[in-house]
């Protein structure tokens, strides 16, 4: 790093968890985030703030009125820009040392897996579960580490699948022990600060898993309770009959 890197992510360098060399880690490191909207605009931001060497940014939504007041990479100038090209130009008067790759349109199943074998980590950050379960068995194949969060109403949760474990479980194993409701913000509504917690805790798991330092939440799922500020871990074992992982 040169004495300007060295100056800015001086505070993540003092920790000794992560150091010179985790943070040299980050700096190079290429994050794929699928969803650009309230999960995805506070994880982007943190990420391009720590460093992150390459951030792609994947989103066929426009901004309107009702995203702003979650998704906090818009603004009331960029309503009807895309989302992915939106928080593109928030990340370069952030850091522009930070290299962003937009796309437009959604990827197909064969452009996905590129973009998923090419990264060090995904990010899903959408409210989709068809594409949920494409990315993720996507990132099954490729054995790329997958930080997958959601959030509604008052109730987050967030968890990481990295199947370079063998023990991990996939998002498939925890979709058939929870029932995935697949409910959107804009059919049961949710509080803005949550999709910025839940944000930050899947950046705070991708810096995790680039740095190499602390215990990333694999096997583990986290519950939050806004009403209560309560979080609740649970354990998640690998399905060994899930159809998605379980000949991995």
């Amino acid at each position: 790093m040169n004495d300007d890197q060295l100056l800015r992510y001086s505070r993540h360098i003092m920790l000794p968890q992560v150091d010179i060399a985790g943070q040299e880690r980050i700096c190079h490191g290429r994050v794929l985030v699928v969803g650009v909207g309230g999960l995805g605009s506070p994880a982007a931001l943190y990420l391009a703030a720590s460093g992150v060497g390459t951030l792609v940014l994947v989103d066929d939504d426009t901004v309107e009125i009702s995203n702003l007041q979650r998704q906090i990479a818009h603004t009331e100038h960029r309503i009807g820009e895309n989302k992915a090209e939106s928080a593109a130009k928030a990340i370069a008067d952030l850091n522009t040392t930070t290299q962003v790759e937009v796309f437009t349109s959604r990827l197909s199943e064969h452009a996905l897996g590129e973009q998923i074998q090419r990264a060090d980590v995904v990010l899903d950050c959408t409210d989709n579960f068809t594409t949920r379960k494409q990315i993720n068995a996507l990132c099954v194949q490729m054995q790329t580490p997958l930080v997958s969060g959601a959030a509604i109403r008052l109730e987050g949760q967030i968890t990481v699948f990295d199947k370079r474990d063998a023990e991990s479980p996939c998002y498939q194993c925890l979709y058939q022990l929870t029932d995935d409701e697949n409910l959107s913000c804009s059919q049961s509504g949710v509080l803005s600060p949550l999709v910025g917690v839940v944000g930050a805790m899947q950046a705070l798991e991708a810096l995790k898993v680039l740095g190499k330092f602390g215990t990333p939440l694999v096997g583990r799922l986290g519950l939050y309770d806004a009403v209560f500020g309560e979080w609740r871990y649970m354990k998640l074992k690998r399905d060994t009959q899930c159809e998605v992982c379980a000949t991995i």
